[in-house]
């Protein structure tokens, strides 16, 4: 099995690239936001579990989006793999995620970070913020935050994967073709 994390500050394209390569590697994709909600909408016991904690503006706790997308691996057990998208954020999110997937046997293959410069991150981010309307793509000092956060409470997350020699940097700047070549490359020389 292919499973990637595919990660990267806002702005970086990891959208419009795990598109692309669910496409290519007939992959299956995971994305915590759209996992949360479809278990809401569900009104499983997961799904429960989540909106409480939601409704009071508290983090969904690991163990609750662990079982989801263990509920997700399991109901797509003859997939090529998967993409992770938004997860895992911590190094906490990691460790676990790596001891569901032992458990599966089908560990994380590699984590892809798209690498793009600051000031092309909150271009790209503006310019998306007048196209779809999105007020937190607006307003450049919220962006500079977003960046910010991530940087500072994701870095630890590629330290856990550079330690287990999983971690693949990749330039996340140029057209969307030659970054998706890139991408690909990465994946085709594991």
């Amino acid at each position: 099995m292919l499973n990637i994390v595919l990660f990267g500050p806002p702005g970086a394209g990891k959208g419009t690239q795990a598109a692309r390569l669910l496409e290519k590697y007939q992959l299956i994709h995971l994305s915590t936001g759209d996992i949360l909600r479809g278990e809401i909408a569900a009104n499983s016991p997961l799904g429960q579990a989540a909106k409480k904690n939601m409704d009071k503006g508290e983090l969904v706790p690991d163990e609750v989006v662990i079982g989801m997308i263990e509920r997700k691996i399991d109901a797509n057990s003859a997939a090529n793999g998967f993409i992770f998208d938004g997860f895992p954020r911590t190094t906490a999110q990691a460790l676990a995620l790596d001891k569901m997937l032992a458990t599966k046997g089908t560990p994380i293959s590699v984590m892809l970070a798209l690498e793009v410069e600051k000031q092309e991150l909150i271009d790209r981010l503006l310019l998306r913020g007048k196209d779809s309307g999105r007020a937190d793509d607006q307003d450049q000092s919220i962006i500079e935050n977003r960046i910010k956060v991530y940087n500072n409470e994701t870095t630890p997350v590629k330290d856990f994967y550079a330690a287990q020699r999983k971690y693949q940097g990749v330039d996340g700047m140029g057209t969307i073709d030659s970054i998706f070549n890139r991408l690909c490359c990465a994946v085709d020389n594991l």
